[in-house]
Formats: C-alpha cells, structure tokens, sequence
C-alpha cells in the first residue's frame, strides 16, 4: 500500500553507508506492497514448557525524523533507511539499499567482521516469499466463496479517506458481501463499513473508507522523531532512552505518544495514536503504530497469535556459559515493590529465547526473541539466570558502564495489516550502548561467541 501517492516503487538500490540490508523497498511513498510471509528464523520452534526457574540449553535447535534509522523491508510506504532482510541471524550475503532520509545503502556481513549495530555476525540471507496474491480472505460462513485470485491488494491506491481497489473480471459480478469476505479485512471492521456506507462499487472500482479523520487524544508535543517506517497503514518510532510510550498516570506530558501526535499534525495526517506494544521507559528501540482501524484490528490479532516478533540486544553482567539457550520461567508482580516483577510459580507464563553473540572479561552481548510479552520480561529473566542487564538497577545491575539498562530492541517484524506481506525494520544501537560495547572492546578485546 502507497505512502500518499508519492514517487514510483523500485527494488534494490545504491550501496551506501546504512547499517543494514533489504530484500524489497520503494521509494518515499511509492507503489504498493507485496512480498512473502513468514517468521523469522531464531532457532527452531518452541520446546516444551518447564517448571518455574528452569533454563533449557537450546543448542541444536533450529530457529519523518532523520538519524540512523532503517526502513521495513516492503515495498511501499516511506523506507528512512537501508532496510533489512526478514529472517536469518547469521553471517548472509549483502542485499541492496534503498534510499532514505537516515542513510541508504547496505552493509556486507563477514566472518570475522563486525556487523550491523557492531554486533559481529549480524546479517543474513536474502530471503523471498510467496505473495499474497491468490489467498483468500474468508471470515466464516456456509456458502462456498469464489477464488480470490487476480485481486491485487498491493495495487490498492489510497484517495483521501478512501482506499480504491480494481477488481479483477472474474469478481466483477460478486456480492458485496462476498466481496468483503475476499478482503483482509476483520469481520467486525468490515461489518462497520458497511453500516456507515464506507463500501462503495462502481464497475470494477471498489472503494473503502479505511481513513476517516479522525481526533488525537494526546496534546502534540514537538520532538523529532527517528521514523523507522512509515505508509497509510503503519509507523514505527525508534524510541529514544529515557522517555515513556504512553502516559503511567493521569494528565502525564513529555510521552512517546505525545509526539507521535505532533508529528501527525505536522504532516496533517488526522490519526490516532495506537500504539501496539510498549517498551520500558530507559529501553530504546522500535514502537509499532497503527494508523486505522484496520490496521490497529490486525496488529492485535498479530500480537495475540505471535506473529509480531521482537528481538532485543542487551549487555548482560558476567560471562554467559551456554552459547543458546530459553528461559521458561513464569512472571508476576513482587509482593514488595510494587513496580518489579520477578520469577514465581503462581505467575504468567513468560518465554525467552537467547543467543550469545560476544563475550568479555565481565559481560556478554545477548540477543533475545520475546515469546510472550511480559512487564519487565527480559530483564528479569536475565536477573533470574544470574546475568542482570549492566545498569538495571531495579534488577541487580551496576552503572559503571551504562547509566540506564543495556536493553535495545534491535528488530521488529510485523505482517502487513493490508498485503499481509512480512515487513521488518532494524534500529542502530543508541550512541550510549555503542559507547559501552566499544569500551568494553578496547579493554577486554573482540571475542566471538
């Protein structure tokens, strides 16, 4: 789906200084969406359920601000930077680059060479997918549905409030109704739509009104902001440290959510602000916002089903021994802190993947996949496993080295809400956690995993 009609879509790219790699991108605002689904690769599925405290080794098992952010690997919308390849942690073959407001270009990964974010190893392989085109949509029902093939949803044009879509011949005498249920698009959205006369069919040419104005509920707070990725459905902020997605308590200003909104109204884009997760106040990375209903509908149905995954670097005290491994260890509130959580038996169940990626005298560089998104999750866990996050202070870390905790969401991949096409973005280390891993380096030498 285009960002606002501007430009024409193109694959590839220049090669250029960005820190990452990109498998499909456009231009600002260009074409439309498609490309492949899936999960990204972090070593295998998930093993079975332990007891509460219980840490398996998973060896073996298959798994429109400038600055230095990176676009989503998709076509469409408003790439910021070079984009990245959806599945694969290990050393890949480059990609190309796509041009953007924070850099362009992509980066070789090598053995031997620090990658992306200086993370040695960080890259990976291209990877391609089946496209949507062809896959229905059906949303319940009795009545046998016609075959969805030749509808091009990456091909939809956004006018205004309306989203147009040409159908093909072999839909141009469907229902409505059966129309609807070819779409992605919720029963329950769809159901609305059709309330509020916001379907409309002339010949061939579906329109949508999937972008009505809509009232921002936080008072605009000018900042600018690091735009990860950005078109008609989504946007993803790279967060900075020190600052909250959303107001804790009531009439809370200086939030996340407060300049999102002023950089809605800057770019007169009548949205609310939804976010679709949270990070901790001292952890950057990337938030993810739904721009519609739709979107926001299929983000936490995407969320629910695991389908959005989250990968995190954090700089963990002490060496950790095991090379992989999964913390399954159910979380809960602390009876006597009201704002930490810790490991408990009667808590929710809460899974972490890890993978070490460089060790030093006293500290490791860990990559983890969140499983399940529990307050606080990754810092506990590594709390529990012996190994707190150096400057998380609430769970056991000291501050000589970081002065809040080294806690980075390096990757978020997300499913299209329109073309169902499986979009990523990576986010640079902030210059705070660089600064310590260079540290660290110097004084302790380069260590592979």
């Amino acid at each position: 789906m285009a960002g606002r009609g501007r430009g024409q879509q193109e694959r590839g790219g220049r090669r250029g200084s960005g820190a990452g790699q990109q498998e499909r991108t456009g231009r600002r605002g260009g074409g439309g969406a498609g490309g492949g689904r899936g999960s990204a690769s972090f070593g295998g599925g998930r093993p079975p359920r332990g007891e509460a405290g219980r840490t398996r080794d998973a060896a073996g098992s298959g798994g429109r601000g400038r600055g230095a952010g990176m676009a989503a690997s998709s076509a469409g919308g408003r790439p910021r930077s070079a984009a990245s390849p959806d599945g694969g942690y290990g050393r890949g073959e480059p990609s190309a680059g796509a041009r953007g407001r924070g850099g362009s270009g992509a980066r070789r990964s090598e053995a031997g060479v620090r990658g992306d974010f200086g993370i040695p190893g960080f890259g990976g392989p291209r990877v391609r997918g089946a496209g949507p085109a062809g896959r229905g949509f059906a949303h319940g029902g009795s009545a046998p549905l016609p075959s969805a093939a030749g509808l091009q949803l990456n091909a939809a044009k956004r006018k205004g409030e309306w989203l147009e879509l040409k159908l093909p011949e072999s839909l141009a005498a469907v229902p409505l109704n059966g129309l609807m249920q070819l779409l992605p698009i919720p029963g329950k959205v769809a159901g609305r739509l059709i309330s509020v006369n916001g379907v409309q069919r002339q010949g061939k040419l579906l329109r949508l009104k999937l972008f009505p104005e809509e009232r921002p509920e936080f008072d605009p707070e000018w900042m600018e902001l690091n735009i990860l990725y950005e078109d008609d459905f989504t946007l993803v902020v790279n967060k900075p440290p020190g600052m909250e997605v959303h107001p804790s308590v009531k009439d809370q200003r200086g939030t996340l959510a407060h300049k999102v909104a002023a950089y809605y109204d800057m770019t007169n884009q009548a949205c609310r602000v939804r976010h679709v997760h949270r990070l901790d106040k001292d952890t950057t990375g990337p938030v993810l916002y739904a721009k519609n209903e739709l979107a926001h509908y299929v983000f936490d149905a995407a969320m629910r089903e695991k389908r959005i995954e989250r990968i995190y670097a954090a700089l963990a005290e002490g060496v950790v021994k095991d090379a992989k491994g999964v913390i399954d260890a159910p979380i809960g509130q602390d009876r006597h802190h009201s704002t930490r959580r810790r490991v408990s038996e009667t808590g929710e169940s809460a899974v972490t993947r890890y993978e070490v990626i460089e060790r030093f005298a006293d500290h490791t560089l860990v990559r983890l996949r969140l499983e399940t998104g529990r307050t606080h999750q990754i810092r506990v866990h590594l709390s529990h496993l012996g190994h707190p996050i150096a400057g998380d202070g609430l769970y056991g870390g000291h501050r000589p080295i970081m002065q809040r905790q080294a806690l980075h969401g390096e990757k978020l991949v997300w499913p299209h809400p329109w073309t169902g096409e499986r979009m990523s973005v990576h986010a640079q280390l902030p210059d705070d956690f660089a600064a310590a891993l260079r540290a660290l380096r110097d004084a302790n030498g380069y260590s592979k995993r």
